[in-house]
C-alpha cells in the first residue's frame, strides 16, 4: 500500500521483539500511534525507541487525539520525515 509520495507502509509489522504499528521499511520509519495507555508507559516507549533506533529507525510518535483531529498535520509529518531520510538502498 503507498498512500503517502510513494511512499510504502506495513501495518502491525514485527520488527525484534516488538511489533511496530506502522513501519516503511526501505526509510527505516517507525509510526507509533499511542493511546492514553503510553502516558504511564513512558519507560517502556523510551527503551523500545531506543532499540529501533540502534538498528537505524526514527521513531515517529503521535497520539491517538492527533491523528483523528489533525490527520492533515500527521500525515505532513510523517512525509516530511520519509523525504529526509531517504531509502538506503535506492532501486535504479
Amino acid at each position: 500500500m503507498r498512500q503517502i509520495e510513494g511512499f510504502k507502509f506495513r501495518r502491525q509489522q514485527p520488527i525484534g521483539n516488538y511489533i511496530v504499528d506502522f513501519v516503511c521499511l526501505d526509510n527505516r520509519i517507525v509510526i507509533e500511534v499511542d493511546g492514553g495507555q503510553h502516558a504511564e508507559e513512558k519507560n517502556k516507549d523510551r527503551e523500545r525507541d531506543t532499540y529501533l533506533q540502534r538498528y537505524g529507525f526514527k521513531v515517529l510518535r503521535f497520539w491517538n487525539n492527533d491523528v483523528l483531529r489533525n490527520t492533515e498535520g500527521v500525515l505532513e509529518v510523517i512525509r516530511d520525515a520519509c523525504l529526509k531520510n531517504p531509502p538506503l538502498n535506492p532501486l535504479p
